[in-house]
């Protein structure tokens, strides 16, 4: 079923069913499709326990890397698959980059903190050193532990993380401007990374 050749592959987002992210991950791995989903263990309370549970770091979206044009079929018709995320009818392309950052992301669950759907209107800044180290974002709330926004255009969603402002790092407006052009690369693709705002 997979084609051959991987040079026409490229990651995109699918959006699945209420709670189907962990069954539509296997659906398409059984179908020998790349697949993947970022899980972030938390802590579930019940009335007479706890349990440690590994939900998905974005709601609703599973990843999977395919060459669009032979495969896609194959993977709307996998049970639990509502749609491809991206602008009208065009699939959005997820850059190796943001899945790298997801994938560190979900290696550090203490730090998550929720997902948003907008930017929020705030500081730019990069991620100095750590485990987010050259990870860039928006400063939500200032304070001893700052809340740092890494949002993902072409899914239009975004993860906040809890980081020390010593770690942080500033982006000039200028060379957030420069970032911006540079990652989109024309036609259908969008190119993820982080959207870059200037200073508010």
């Amino acid at each position: 079923m997979i084609n051959e050749s991987k040079q026409n592959e490229c990651w995109y987002a699918v959006y699945v069913c209420s709670r189907y992210e962990k069954k539509v991950h296997q659906y398409l791995l059984e179908k020998g499709l790349s697949s993947f989903l970022p899980l972030i263990e938390t802590v579930r309370q019940w009335s007479d326990r706890k349990k440690r549970v590994e939900e998905p770091l974005i709601r609703g979206y599973v990843f999977v890397r395919i060459d669009y044009h032979k495969e896609h079929v194959h993977v709307l018709e996998t049970d639990g698959v509502v749609k491809f995320i991206g602008i009208g009818k065009t699939p959005s392309v997820i850059s190796e980059r943001d899945i790298d950052w997801l994938k560190r992301l979900a290696h550090e669950p203490d730090s998550i903190g929720e997902t948003v759907i907008s930017i929020p209107v705030g500081k730019k800044v990069r991620v100095l050193a750590g485990p987010f180290k050259d990870m860039e974002g928006v400063v939500r709330k200032e304070g001893r532990e700052e809340r740092l926004v890494v949002y993902f255009d072409s899914i239009m969603q975004g993860v906040e993380i809890t980081i020390a402002p010593e770690l942080l790092a500033p982006i000039e407006k200028g060379a957030s401007a420069q970032s911006l052009d540079a990652s989109k690369t024309g036609g259908h693709e969008v190119e993820s990374a982080i959207r870059h705002m200037a200073h508010s």
